[in-house]
This record gives C-alpha cells, structure tokens and sequence, in this order.
C-alpha cells in the first residue's frame, strides 16, 4: 500500500510538472524576412514591400524586405531555398526565377520545383509593345507587317538578354512569323532612354516603366498583354484583341518559401497574403505600382508554375535561344 501511494504521489507530480510547461508559440511570434531577388525600387521590390505592409499587419509581425540582386535573381532565389523551412524567410518568385532561369543555366543552384514551397501568386503586371514616334506603325497589323517585310532589319530594346521582355518578344515574333535583332541592356531605364531617343525603334517592356512616356507622347504603344484592356491606357488594344489569341506575356510576383514548409505555415501565409494584395487599400497601392492584385492558393500557384516552367522551354527550344 505504501509502495503505491508512492507511486501515485510520483505520478500526479509528473503531471504537474507537464502541465507547468508553457504552450507552444503560435506562429509567427517573431519577425518574418523576405527576401525579394532584384535591387530596390524596381517593380518587384514595389509589389514585395507593398504585399508585406499589409501581410505583417495582419499577423501582428513585422515582415523585413532584405534585398538580394545579382545573376538575374538567381542569387537570391538560391538564398530563399537554403533558408530554415519554418515559415521565418519567404521570397518573392517572378517569371525570370522560376520561368526562364531554369531553361537558360545550366548551373542553376535551385530547382524551381523541388526547393520550394509556393505559397501564392501575389500579382501581375502587363507588358507593352511601343515605338519610337517615327517608327512608320501606327497600329500592331502594319507593325507586323513591316517587320514580316524586312526580315532583320529592325531591333528592339529589352531590359536585358533572356528576360521576360526579351523573350517575351521572342514569343511574339514567332507568333506573328517576323525576326529582328535584341539589343540588351542593363535594365528598362537605359533601354528607354535609347528608344525615346530614337537609336532604337522599338521596346517591349513592362507597363509600369513604360507607361509614362506613353502618357507623355513619346512613345507610341500598339498593343498590351492580359485578357482586358489597362483603364489607365484604354485606348490601346491587347494582343489577343488584335488575333494572338494564345499570346499573354504577364510579369507575375508570387511568394515562395523553402521546400518542407509544415503545412499548417504553408496554409497561414498563403491566406494571409491573398487577403493582404485583396484588401482594398493595398489593392490601389499595387495599381499605384503598376500591378494587379492574384492572391491565389499555394496549390493554384504550384500549378502555375508547373505551367510557366513548360511554356517558356517551348519558347527557348524553338527559338534556339542561347545566352551569349
């Protein structure tokens, strides 16, 4: 009898003791970092602090956007794969990251798929066809007819070689049936300066960045991707109004974290920052950048980069485009 007393006297200690143990944290109960690829100022880094501001609120953490450019943002998407999978480090995946990179590197340091936890398509952003005031099109059916007429007389501006716009254009020229010559640069800026300025004719960039010279009159817009037309420029016709019926190059923003994400932080931050990029207020903030609220679910956007992954080898292949 004693020796059970004893026993029963341990026992209602050990649990005294068990239930004495602090309840685990519920996440997040500390800061969060994401890590956008590309330099300050640019679209992605606009979307990123934007979609964070109102995330952060909602989960009463600070978010801290920790720029990492280089390599075409090979550099910081590798960062964003490497970090601890515990829902603390999340980063911003665009098109070049985990749509083209994959098929234009061989020494890429992540898999698009197999390092990475998709979490949601944050926004989108249209691209733009433009040309210098002189450029004899006024409208895309004379533009590709001029181009089909003179096969490689004619250049364009990109933001830089195996970019978005530049292979964006590649797609469109196959499309329409047409060749002329990339000319690379360092970003949308020095390709604008020179196509405003007339040495190049031509510029397929990102509507943000290209928008105010349409405004301004000095450069002449023919044609917009997405599926409807932009209320800022609602005289300018999309692509698919103009017969590129499978033709839509969208610059897209979503977020990723490391691949192994428990699922119950996968779930939580992919809500939340859907409902952060709906809400109202921060939807007119990504107008304001020149971007398009999605939010969608991490399946969807999982989905969606399987998607773009695939389309863009296509493109490559059949352009046989190789980096220099």
């Amino acid at each position: 009898m004693r020796k059970s007393a004893k026993t029963l006297f341990a026992a209602i200690a050990l649990l005294g003791c068990i239930g004495a143990r602090p309840a685990i944290a519920a996440f997040p109960d500390k800061p969060i970092t994401m890590i956008v690829p590309f330099p300050p100022g640019g679209p992605t880094d606009a979307v990123a602090r934007v979609a964070a501001n109102k995330a952060g609120q909602l989960l009463g953490q600070q978010i801290v956007v920790e720029n990492r450019a280089g390599a075409a943002g090979a550099i910081g998407a590798s960062a964003i794969a490497r970090a601890r999978p515990d829902g603390y480090t999340v980063g911003l995946a665009t098109v070049s990251t985990h749509g083209t990179a994959p098929h234009l590197y061989a020494d890429l340091a992540y898999d698009p798929i197999k390092d990475f936890t998709p979490l949601s398509n944050l926004a989108g952003s249209p691209n733009i066809l433009s040309v210098h005031p002189d450029f004899p099109a006024k409208t895309l059916k004379e533009f590709a007819g001029i181009i089909k007429s003179n096969p490689g007389k004619y250049s364009y501006a990109n933001a830089g070689a195996g970019g978005v716009n530049d292979l964006g254009m590649i797609w469109f020229l196959q499309e329409m049936g047409g060749s002329m010559v990339s000319v690379p640069y360092r970003g949308s800026a020095p390709a604008l300066t020179d196509t405003i300025g007339g040495t190049i004719p031509v510029i397929f960039d990102n509507y943000p960045s290209s928008l105010p010279y349409i405004q301004s009159g000095r450069l002449r817009a023919l044609a917009i991707t997405g599926t409807e037309r932009n209320p800022q420029l609602p005289s300018l016709p999309t692509f698919q109004e103009e017969g590129y019926k499978d033709y839509n190059v969208t610059s897209w923003y979503g977020l990723v974290a490391p691949a192994g994400l428990p699922a119950d932080v996968t779930q939580t931050l992919s809500r939340v920052f859907a409902d952060a990029v709906n809400d109202p207020e921060t939807a007119q903030k990504l107008a304001e950048a020149g971007a398009f609220p999605i939010g969608n679910t991490s399946d969807e956007f999982s989905v969606q980069i399987e998607r773009e992954l695939n389309l863009w080898r296509d493109v490559i292949q059949k352009g046989n485009f190789k980096l220099q």
